[in-house]
């Protein structure tokens, strides 16, 4: 594990790189405005069209994007940690699909856009709700969190194919005039996001209350018993983490729509950058997968200018790959 004295350094190249990831969200589109721009609507002048675009259309579009990436890559983090196994991800617990369901069904009704992200936050909850009260008797019976991680990771996948099934059924019987919306929420779209301010001040709070588990996290990938040992209270820590990653998750997804992958590969390669330390790991997951989610975003919605890709399309294009190697990988180290 890397001292915290290399904290310095790899906070400042981070932080560079959202601040760079951002620029180029302000900068690229349809319209695109040079570094001058952007910083005479940055500073307030408003005499021109740049200040409109930036501060009216990209600038919370990025905000949102920045917020979202972390959130996603935070909970990734905290579940690869806890079941010590590469290929967690938030959306194994089915916390996706189930905002899915609460989402498509508020957009069914014709509900306004405040009413589809309380539903996809309703959902959001029934669904971790459901997979904490099921998957708590595996933490309970196993003394060790990889073979309940599995257990856990098998009753995610189970209450996502039930919830899917539920998608499957409103897709099926929604009007025409619906399902292109609908099919946009469910792939991940940040076309239109402009509510930062919950998200991010979320995602402050939530990586504030993960550094306080770094310690006893770290401790854990010693394994439960010596974890233990050591004063580490392995039952409450596994459910604080639980608790944590879905909120988490579950916030991102009320926001941004139901976006894949973010929580698998930033996580993961950021562990083979800088170690294990979950100190350095936590903060570097949140800041790197903001600027993933900003640069995805910014790359969806220029690629094809001016059509927009939903930005899921493009982190699964990203993310299927990586799945797959860490598959494989995982499945000869087993």
């Amino acid at each position: 594990m890397r001292t915290p004295r290399s904290l310095p350094v790899v906070y400042v190249a981070l932080l560079g790189a959202v601040a760079l990831a951002l620029v180029i969200a302000l900068g690229m589109g349809s319209q695109r405005l040079d570094a001058a721009q952007v910083w005479a609507a940055l500073a307030g002048q408003r005499d021109h069209i740049g200040a409109d675009i930036v501060l009216g259309l990209r600038l919370p579009r990025a905000l949102a994007a920045l917020a979202c990436g972390a959130l996603l890559a935070l909970a990734g983090a905290l579940l690869q940690t806890l079941l010590r196994n590469p290929l967690a991800d938030p959306y194994v617990l089915g916390i996706s699909s189930g905002a899915s369901v609460g989402a498509l069904l508020a957009l069914w009704a014709g509900a306004a856009w405040g009413w589809v992200n309380l539903g996809a936050a309703a959902g959001a909850l029934t669904a971790t709700a459901l997979v904490f009260l099921l998957g708590a008797r595996a933490f309970r019976r196993q003394a060790d969190s990889a073979r309940a991680g599995v257990q856990l990771l098998l009753v995610g996948v189970i209450v996502g194919a039930g919830f899917g099934a539920i998608v499957a059924f409103i897709l099926s019987v929604a009007p025409e005039a619906q399902l292109r919306g609908m099919i946009f929420w469910l792939l991940g779209d940040l076309n239109g996001a402009d509510r930062w301010h919950l998200p991010l001040a979320g995602a402050a709070m939530l990586l504030a209350l993960s550094l306080l588990l770094a310690r006893d996290l770290n401790l854990l990938l010693l394994g439960d018993g010596p974890a233990q040992a050591l004063g580490v209270n392995v039952r409450r820590l596994r459910l604080c983490v639980v608790l944590l990653a879905s909120v988490a998750a579950g916030l991102a997804i009320t926001v941004a729509g139901s976006i894949g992958f973010v929580g698998l590969v930033v996580p993961h390669a950021l562990r083979l950058l800088l170690g294990n330390d979950q100190r350095i790991l936590l903060p570097a997951c949140a800041l790197a997968g903001g600027a993933f989610l900003v640069l995805a975003d910014t790359l969806a919605r220029t690629v094809l200018a001016p059509l927009q890709l939903p930005v899921g399309v493009l982190t699964a294009f990203i993310g299927v790959p990586s799945f797959l190697w860490l598959l494989l990988r995982h499945g000869r180290g087993g």
